[in-house]
């Protein structure tokens, strides 16, 4: 018989509610109606909307909204010759007017002034320092989110792009190459993260629990984890993460386990050796020394991180670690 503890049955509304949001990152451009994702959610229409606003913290459709404006914001700074009425219909905007009038209440700028404070950045080719400088529609000043570089980030994942000053650098080695789609488990978490190693392993531990049982936890399979939201975009307390395993296609997932594809394609591929104060020097020696010269830029799929050791089995306690950017050329 199914556990029917308070624990399992909150896992069981956590997996509903990730799979909307695995279901809207992946249809940004299409209508997305309360029934189709209620459907998703396995939930009726009339109580999903609530269950939605009550686990997530805001409603279904001002969520829906600000992931369209903040993945519109990243793709301006990202691809400048990118015409802003594409970028709205890719985003699921109805036209120009209405995307200008969405983006300008939300950032506090027209996405053309965005632009051009994120791509007039010299040195780093991509969003930077000067679009933090915006306010959002919650009046939260970004400007100062960037200026006092942590060394103490454990899984960075930050594409923060001007947080160098004062940092250690790294040597970026770096291998343009396609990748495969990989079907994957996955445990998410919402909310800050940076420098948050006690969460990483917890999460870390909470998925391995789960595979460990069924078979999932062979030599070949590594951790991977997906930064779903650009940390100088989005707040921190909205940021999501998700830590998976490669899993078979079909297999089946429960409680708090959601299952998703991560996309294949050109991915640059950065490999290094790091200690745990050294993860945002690496993010920073992709994004700000290797990209502006390489030919490529960002594309929309999320970047990861595929860890391809243990530290305990390092003299140094250093973990070996691809940071797998996706990229189009420029």
């Amino acid at each position: 018989m199914a556990p029917t503890s308070n624990s399992y049955l909150r896992q069981e509304y956590i997996a509903r509610i990730n799979r909307v949001m695995d279901f809207i990152d992946a249809n940004l451009d299409a209508e997305l109606t309360l029934e189709a994702l209620a459907r998703v959610a396995h939930f009726s229409p009339y109580h999903f909307h609530r269950i939605f606003r009550a686990m997530i913290g805001e409603p279904l459709f001002q969520y829906i909204q600000r992931i369209r404006l903040e993945k519109a914001a990243t793709r301006l700074a990202e691809d400048p010759r990118r015409p802003v009425t594409r970028i709205a219909l890719d985003c699921g905007f109805s036209g120009s007017a209405a995307f200008a009038r969405a983006f300008r209440e939300h950032f506090g700028m027209s996405a053309s002034e965005w632009r051009r404070r994120g791509s007039g950045k010299t040195g780093t080719g991509t969003s930077g320092g000067k679009t933090r400088n915006a306010k959002s529609k919650t009046g939260k000043a970004r400007g100062k989110q960037g200026k006092a570089a942590r060394a103490d980030s454990v899984h960075g994942g930050s594409k923060s792009h001007a947080r160098r000053n004062h940092m250690k650098k790294l040597k970026a080695n770096v291998e343009v190459r396609e990748l495969p789609a990989t079907h994957v488990a996955y445990v998410r978490n919402v909310g800050p993260y940076k420098g948050d190693s006690a969460l990483f392993g917890g999460l870390i531990g909470r998925l391995c629990a789960w595979a460990g049982p069924r078979g999932h936890l062979g030599a070949d399979n590594r951790i991977i984890i997906v930064y779903h939201d650009n940390p100088e975009i989005t707040s921190e307390e909205k940021l999501r993460i998700s830590v998976c395993l490669p899993v078979p296609q079909g297999t089946k997932v429960d409680g708090e386990v959601g299952s998703m594809t991560i996309a294949g394609g050109r991915y640059a591929v950065a490999r290094f050796e790091l200690a745990t104060d050294e993860y945002q020097a690496a993010w920073d020696s992709v994004y700000g020394d290797w990209l502006p010269g390489s030919g490529y830029q960002p594309d929309d799929r999320p970047p990861f991180e595929l860890y391809c050791s243990d530290p305990k089995d390092h003299p140094e306690g250093k973990c070996i670690v691809d940071i797998c950017l996706p990229v189009a050329p420029l």
